[in-house]
């Protein structure tokens, strides 16, 4: 069987679209379908539904998903290894980390590893950490660098890196920043901008209220820091923010009954064998922890 074809069927159902498939596999539209047309004819069998431009999988489609991944998979990780028999650092290393790290933490250490492996060509995803967690612990990518989950996953490896303390802050002109010292009980008084409660760093301040027996008063929700920090800056509510990311825009507030941190860090699948290009980012990483 072509696994080139197996590769562009999964990559297909993930996007529902064979333009957006020919993007990621960096092929003409035809040649997608070429490939999909040959997987079908060698199955006998139709894969794929097109009304308009949907794109659903058929029932053998849909039987056929998991096992295409499983055997890519196993495809991948006998690669790996065969790789790693060599001892060199180089080929494909694929990592998913949030828009966040990857603006504030990563550019170093990604410059750093490229000078110091040429040879290793980089596929970054950029993606909410939930996102690459689970893409994680499908076996879909080989690294994530993201805020680590507060629950340990059974399936997962996850290596701290950074502590990163949120501070709460808000615009000079808000009420708040007039106060010197502030209470939990105070803030759950006034419009909050905070990540999704399904986000890991937003599962952590409602624990923090929670515990309290307080409740949290959102205002809105976004997962990208960069816009809550613009949103807070023009006094549309307090937040949460990384230290790395104050400035003359932000007012820090003084709570002192509270302290939130999370943990940013590295996970890989342990059933998913590393290359030597995964090995070598990790041990770049911890060159760089402050743990």
């Amino acid at each position: 069987m072509d696994f080139e074809s197996l590769r562009a069927f999964i990559i297909v159902s993930d996007q529902r679209s064979f333009s957006l498939a020919a993007e990621r596999l960096h092929l003409t539209q035809p040649a997608v379908s070429k490939r999909i047309a040959l997987l079908e004819h060698h199955l006998g069998v139709k894969l794929f539904d097109r009304i308009g431009r949907t794109v659903n999988l058929t029932e053998a489609g849909s039987e056929l998903y998991p096992r295409a991944t499983e055997i890519l998979s196993r495809v991948e990780d006998s690669k790996r290894a065969i790789s790693n028999l060599a001892r060199t650092v180089s080929g494909n290393l694929s990592l998913a980390t949030s828009h966040h790290i990857g603006l504030w933490r990563l550019p170093d250490v990604l410059k750093a590893y490229s000078i110091r492996y040429p040879g290793v060509s980089l596929d970054l995803h950029f993606m909410d950490s939930e996102v690459a967690h689970e893409q994680i612990v499908q076996g879909n990518l080989e690294l994530g660098v993201i805020t680590l989950s507060p629950t340990r996953h059974a399936r997962l490896k996850a290596m701290p890196i950074w502590h990163d303390q949120l501070t709460f802050v808000c615009a000079a002109n808000h009420p708040l920043a007039e106060t010197r010292r502030i209470d939990v009980e105070t803030l759950a008084g006034y419009p909050a901008i905070l990540p999704d409660m399904s986000t890991f760093t937003g599962r952590i301040i409602k624990q923090m209220f929670d515990q309290k027996g307080l409740t949290l008063k959102l205002s809105m929700s976004t997962n990208y820091l960069e816009t809550i920090k613009m949103l807070i800056s023009v006094g549309l509510g307090w937040s949460v923010l990384p230290h790395s990311m104050l400035d003359e825009t932000t007012c820090v507030l003084d709570v002192p009954d509270a302290n939130i941190e999370r943990t940013l860090g590295v996970i890989h699948h342990v059933q998913r064998s590393l290359s030597n290009a995964g090995r070598a980012f990790i041990d770049l990483l911890l060159e760089n922890t402050d743990f």
